[in-house]
């Protein structure tokens, strides 16, 4: 973690590093895997294009986490001239935290949302869409980006952005075996007897399943940590709470087809971009609204203590 005044978390540096190895382990794995089958088979060249591809995709998503997430956003960058009121208060809160101001991003969408990426404090960017800022007051406004601050400070955002590259690189191998087997993909494996494609849409197929547990077993504790971390920094936590109240029933009201388009950045949500409640929140990214109300309410008689 960085050296800041966010509150630390052993719990989520442990689960941050156990994943990391496992997501490493398993990249790996699908890469070597990848490459001995289509060695076996005589396809030696595409073997080596293919591990090659696997880690020119993993390094362009860890090298421009920040720039991709945005353009997936349509997010614009902002200067302090344009959004000056959004731009001081990251600059008191990042005086606060004592770390490095990210840069500051606004996506035109009505979806109330933001959201943090990048691969370093030093290289970071926090984007809150146009639908969150005509929802919320100020303090609210400043739960949601401490949350987001949060993020950047754990460096966790780089780890789920490294959790996205195995889980895009599996995908593009599952479609290009699907489509190797549509073109005549039936050659068959040496050692196998399998077809080529099969046995390399199965071991993707693997990789994918394995990454979106790994996936899961972070992204859940890691919004109740930034939820933590910036409640204790702002010491406002009833502020992030009704945020956080405001941005779901909003959820509710925001058309289907732009609530689709947002789905894809799920993760670095501060809150998913989904209605209601349905079979899809048991493998959601975020724990439910409840959990989060009810650490926010105990640290809310933490701090009440303490003055007290």
């Amino acid at each position: 973690m960085a050296r800041t005044r966010f509150v630390a978390d052993a719990g989520l540096t442990a689960r941050m590093t156990l994943v990391i190895f496992l997501l490493g382990a398993a990249f790996v794995a699908l890469i070597t895997v990848v490459m001995s089958i289509l060695a076996s088979a005589g396809m030696g060249s595409l073997a080596l294009l293919a591990g090659a591809a696997g880690l020119g995709i993993a390094f362009y998503q860890w090298y421009s986490s920040d720039s991709v997430a945005m353009r997936a956003m349509r997010a614009r960058e902002v200067t302090p001239q344009q959004a000056p009121e959004l731009h001081a208060m990251i600059d008191r809160l990042c005086a606060a935290a004592d770390m490095p101001k990210p840069r500051v991003g606004v996506a035109d969408t009505n979806v109330p949302n933001a959201f943090a990426t990048g691969r370093s404090p030093q290289r970071s960017a926090v984007v809150v869409t146009t639908g969150i800022l005509q929802i919320l007051t100020a303090e609210e406004l400043e739960g949601v980006l401490a949350h987001e601050l949060s993020h950047v400070a754990h460096r966790d955002v780089l780890v789920m952005t490294a959790a996205s590259s195995a889980g895009i690189v599996a995908g593009m191998l599952s479609q290009g075996a699907q489509f190797g087997a549509w073109f005549g993909g039936g050659r068959r494996d040496n050692n196998s007897g399998l077809p080529i494609w099969l046995a390399v849409l199965l071991v993707s197929m693997v990789t994918y399943a394995v990454t979106f547990l790994l996936v899961k077993l972070l992204s859940r504790y890691r919004e109740l940590s930034a939820d933590r971390s910036g409640a204790y920094l702002t010491g406002r936590p009833q502020a992030l709470g009704s945020a956080l109240q405001k941005i779901s029933g909003r959820m509710n009201v925001v058309p289907d087809q732009e609530l689709r388009a947002s789905q894809p950045m799920n993760a670095f949500f501060i809150a998913p971009a989904i209605k209601g409640v349905d079979l899809r929140t048991l493998t959601s990214t975020h724990p439910t609204l409840e959990q989060r109300l009810e650490q926010l309410a105990r640290i809310e008689a933490d701090l009440r203590g303490r003055a007290g």
